[in-house]
Order: C-alpha cells, then sequence, then structure tokens
C-alpha cells in the first residue's frame, strides 16, 4: 500500500475541499490551484494544503484532481501527457438531468494527453463531507473507468485511504455510461426516489 502521496487539485469548490480535505487527512501532501489564487489560498488554509497555480497543480506528484466544471475542464487541464487525471466532473442539466457535456473522460484524454480516470463523481459532494463513509456498515463503493493500469491503481490507493472501496466500472469508454447514470440517478434523488432499492445484493 503506498502511504503519503501528491495530489495536485484543478479547482477551489466543493469537490476540491471536501476531497482534498479528506486526502490531507489521510496523510496526503495536496496543492490546490484553482483559477483564482486567493481562492485557492484561502481554501488550501482552510484543509491544511498549500496553494499554488493551475500548472503547478498539473505538475505536482502522484496525481490530479480534475475538479471544475464539466463545460470547462478541457480547457482548464490543458495539454497533461503522461499525468494520472481523476476526472470528477459532472454535465448534468439542472431540471432535466440530461447530460450537456458528453463524454466528459473520453474527450479529457483525447486533448490532454493524460491517464484519465473517471471516479468520485457519482456521489453528491455532502456524501464527501460527511464525518464516515460507511453506510449500514459498509464503505461506500466507488466506480473507477480508465484504461491505464498503474493510473488505476493510484486511485485505488486515494479510495482506500479514505475508507472506501473501488468498484471496476471497466476502460474509459465505459466512463461516458458512468457520467449519464449519474444523471439519471440524480434526477431520481432530487425527485425523491430511494435510487438505492434498485440495486438489491445478488446472492
Amino acid at each position: 500500500m503506498r502511504t503519503g502521496m501528491r495530489i495536485g487539485v484543478l479547482g477551489s469548490g466543493g469537490m476540491a475541499e471536501a476531497l482534498g480535505g479528506r486526502w490531507v487527512a489521510a496523510g496526503h501532501e495536496v496543492l490546490i490551484g484553482g483559477r483564482s489564487p486567493e481562492r485557492s489560498r484561502e481554501l488550501a488554509s482552510r484543509i491544511g494544503a498549500v496553494a499554488g497555480s493551475p500548472a503547478d497543480a498539473v505538475a505536482f506528484g502522484d496525481a490530479v484532481l480534475l475538479a471544475v466544471p464539466a463545460a470547462v475542464a478541457v480547457d482548464v487541464l490543458g495539454a497533461a501527457p503522461g499525468r494520472v487525471v481523476i476526472d470528477c466532473t459532472n454535465s448534468v442539466v439542472p431540471g432535466r438531468f440530461v447530460l450537456d457535456e458528453p463524454r466528459v473522460a473520453a474527450r479529457l484524454a483525447s486533448a490532454s494527453g493524460a491517464h484519465v480516470v473517471k471516479a468520485f463523481n457519482l456521489c453528491h459532494v455532502d456524501v464527501w463531507r460527511r464525518p464516515s463513509l460507511t453506510f449500514e456498515g459498509r464503505p461506500l463503493g466507488v466506480p473507477l473507468c480508465g484504461d491505464s493500469a498503474s493510473a488505476l491503481e493510484v486511485v485505488r490507493e486515494l479510495v482506500r485511504s479514505i475508507g472506501c472501496v473501488s468498484v471496476d466500472g471497466g476502460p474509459l469508454e465505459r466512463a461516458e455510461l458512468l457520467e449519464a447514470a449519474t444523471a439519471f440517478a440524480i434526477g431520481l434523488w432530487v425527485g425523491g426516489a430511494d435510487v438505492r432499492s434498485m440495486f438489491p445484493t445478488i446472492t
């Protein structure tokens, strides 16, 4: 098991705070590199990380969390050949719960040259802010989609380090299914449906 990994975070919003803060608490080094230097410094100070530029975040350590709006994700990331990039973005049209920007993860990989892993996008940011990520005695499952075995292992370790379990979602081409499933599930949650009741354990 790897410990003390270095994670650059592109963004300074809710997901950057929630996941970045958990990784700091788990003993990782985190650099916040949002588009606003002031917000980046404020967030870094609050969660015990360090602040830098977006370019610093891309170049920092073992992985990059892309926590920006999906509509600007490709432009914000830019060229990142060979980097491990975690795409937690969701592109959901409010009220309609359909995808506004389809195939975000695949387009990121094509445009940047990075080893993109789709992960951490299925749950609302408030889930990642909870004191515990154990539900009914079981750790939260985090689906991962990616093509690089080494990148997937890096992300699996980051999942394990915050008390969750990774779920193999297949290659990156399946990330569009995860993106669509997330939009569908959000619509059900907002409508008051019990989403978990649709996925009983098979014995």
